[in-house]
């Protein structure tokens, strides 16, 4: 999902389920208005606690996953965050596409953070 949408999807009254799945540093520094901290994604116990903060989700629900710790090839979170859901039978899972890292691509362009 490219950044821009997901300001406009912000606005909307279907507000997507954002869950940072990078550092916890990265998150306390700043992070999406309304996300939630997730755990790293290349880290088992960040992947139990993904897994513990969908729990009670449906599985058709919209989430958005994000991390910008470095550029988007390089990520080592998004990929592990976005298989688990999957393999959860979540069918609607999207990730922020953030090429260079969420300062940059985020927090730069004026999009909100907390």
């Amino acid at each position: 999902m490219q950044p821009a949408t997901l300001a406009h999807r912000l606005t909307s009254s279907a507000k997507p389920l954002l869950l940072q799945v990078g550092s916890r540093t990265l998150f306390v520094e700043a992070h999406i208005s309304g996300s939630q901290y997730a755990g790293p994604g290349s880290e088992p116990e960040g992947l139990a606690s993904l897994r513990h903060a969908v729990a009670s989700y449906p599985r058709k629900k919209l989430i958005v996953l994000y991390c910008g710790c470095c550029p988007w090839t390089h990520c080592p979170n998004v990929g592990p965050a976005f298989h688990q859901l999957i393999a959860m039978g979540f069918t609607n899972v999207k990730v922020l596409y953030l090429p260079n890292n969420f300062g940059t691509d985020w927090v730069n362009r004026g999009y909100p953070v907390e």
